[in-house]
């Protein structure tokens, strides 16, 4: 009989998971969870849909498949989980192997001893000194009673004009739900994009669809003041930024989140160079009785080998897990995350794993990127949708590094397939002869990922060169020697076109390819770019200096013209 004394501080995601581990594991022992908020093991990451309406009760959020709502008699119950909700821990005493707890509900302290500590603390909501941060109508998202507020709000019809302040993976998320009920939305961003998992060219294609969605984006804009309404000065009228003022009936708050490690701190436990409890890879502190999983926790990049900090609920599960077995004596190890993330943008999926082009410049890799959209099933499918990727990888090792997604099309397949490629160390030779599945229904006969290992590998080995749209509209601003030449046929260009372009369809090129520039640099383009490499292949055969233009002008985010 195992009679030993667990102790879990945090009971959202990492905590609990953590417990219903360690009663399967020792089904006698005494495990506690201490929790300061009222809901236990929520889905935090549904919020926005809670918010929206797509999930109309938020027990659904805290509950089980089976329909359980996972509660402190759930857990007393189900897991033989005592939980302590409405209760504040306050101090570790590491000698005495205890932790002090205040209830918020009556004030009254206890001491709850442990043989094994799991910190499961989280993160906390980044909170701005701005002037009127604490008018009503100002919210967080950052837990179940937040999105009530929301709603509430929503409900009352008291916020058609919301200023939404940050353009990170909770703010683009709840976006769309605040659009879809009948809000104004503006969204505001200090950095130059949204999404800072993207890629300046990635993010903006999302920027784009948003404001497609009516969404107002502002980019490189910060807020310096949120005011009150001018008849009552209780509540928030607008918001002052860089850029202007916006009216405002509801403000959110979402500039991303950092650590919680207080208690950690307290108790002289190590922090990380990220700002999270250091941990080893069986998830122990510099204690080896104490343990730290979820946000609270630092994590190993898996690419690079340096300390990451990339807090989700699905790594928060997933450390649990490792914690618990550890704790009861087991030996398991968690080696790292890739920052694997995914979020909805009202009709398009953005994906990311692994590192940007712009990590990578800055980490010192010799890198390849190419830009590859393309449908995610056979053409010739009524469900096929655009996918546009942008693939990373390392010139010296041939290794990818990192992969982008966006689009209607299916981001996820092919995130997760570059996610595992990541965690193999797969090169991009091996990357393009995976045996993955293919039916029409479901990806072309070539998957859109191996098209992207592929792409790289000319582009490595010198048998494509190809230039990002970035670099092609840097050129024509600079004045440089440049001959746009778009290979797509007559009516395409007609309906759509990038100014100062030539069209010459591919079917005649081989005719009219005198009609090329040999003092320029010839760079060529069709809607993907699949044309535009054959182009280019054709004009750099009779003399010209010629690319293609990676990506065609689906992934060209900058003025066009129609006819």
């Amino acid at each position: 009989m195992d009679t030993s004394r667990f102790v879990i501080i945090g009971g959202v995601a990492a905590g609990p998971k953590a417990a219903a581990k360690l009663t399967r594991l020792a089904p006698d022992a005494d495990v506690t969870i201490i929790e300061k908020g009222v809901f236990l093991s929520y889905a935090g990451c549904g919020l926005p849909y809670y918010v929206s309406g797509v999930v109309e009760d938020q027990e659904d959020l805290m509950s089980t498949p089976a329909g359980s709502v996972r509660d402190e008699v759930f857990f007393l119950n189900v897991k033989n989980v005592h939980v302590h909700n409405r209760t504040l821990a306050t101090e570790i005493d590491r000698e005495g192997r205890r932790v002090n707890v205040r209830s918020l509900e009556n004030g009254a302290e206890d001491w709850i001893p442990y043989d094994r500590l799991i910190l499961a603390t989280g993160a906390e909501p980044v909170d701005p000194p701005l002037p009127g941060g604490d008018l009503e109508n100002v919210v967080r998202l950052h837990g179940v009673e937040d999105a009530e507020r929301m709603r509430a709000l929503l409900a009352e019809h008291r916020a058609p004009d919301v200023v939404i302040i940050g353009g990170g993976l909770i703010g683009v998320e709840i976006t769309e739900a605040l659009v879809s009920t009948g809000c104004r939305v503006t969204i505001v961003e200090r950095l130059p994009q949204l999404l800072a998992p993207l890629d300046e060219e990635m993010a903006r294609q999302v920027a784009t669809h948003m404001k497609a969605k009516g969404v107002k984006v502002l980019t490189g804009t910060t807020v310096v003041a949120i005011e009150p309404d001018d008849e009552d000065d209780a509540r928030v009228g607008k918001v002052r930024t860089s850029a202007g003022t916006l009216p405002a009936d509801m403000v959110v708050v979402s500039v991303g989140v950092r650590p919680n490690v207080e208690l950690a701190r307290d108790c002289g436990l190590e922090i990380g160079e990220t700002g999270a409890i250091l941990v080893d890879d069986h998830l122990r502190t510099t204690d080896p009785d104490i343990f730290a999983v979820g946000d609270c926790a630092e994590s190993v990049n898996l690419v690079t080998g340096r300390p990451a900090y990339v807090p989700l609920g699905s790594t928060a599960n997933k450390q649990g897990r490792v914690a618990a077995i550890n704790a009861a004596g087991g030996d398991d190890t968690f080696p790292g995350i890739l920052g694997t993330s995914i979020c909805r943008v009202f009709d398009f999926n953005v994906a990311a794993t692994g590192l940007t082009e712009r990590e990578a410049r800055d980490l010192g890799y010799d890198i390849e990127t190419a830009l590859t959209p393309a449908p995610d099933k056979p053409h010739f499918m009524p469900t096929a949708k655009m996918l546009m990727l942008k693939t990373v990888s390392d010139r010296r090792t041939r290794r990818l590094l990192g992969m982008q997604a966006v689009g209607p099309g299916d981001a996820a397949r092919a995130t997760d397939v570059a996610a595992m490629a990541l965690h193999a160390g797969m090169t991009m030779d091996q990357l393009s002869k995976t045996d993955l599945a293919y039916a029409p229904p479901y990806s072309p006969a070539m998957d859109n990922v191996i098209t992207a290992s592929d792409v790289v590998r000319n582009k490595m080995d010198g048998v494509a060169v190809g230039l990002p749209p970035s670099e092609v509209k840097r050129k024509m601003d600079a004045g440089e020697p440049v001959f746009l030449l778009d290979v797509r046929t007559l009516s395409e260009a007609a309906q759509l076109a990038i100014p100062g372009a030539v069209n010459i369809p591919l079917s005649q090129l081989r005719d009219r390819v005198d009609e090329l520039p040999r003092d320029h640099e010839v760079i060529c383009f069709c809607k993907i770019s699949l044309r535009g490499y054959e182009a280019a292949l054709i004009a750099a055969a009779a003399g010209c200096d010629a690319k293609f233009m990676d990506g065609g002008i689906v992934m060209w985010p900058y003025e066009t013209v129609g006819f």
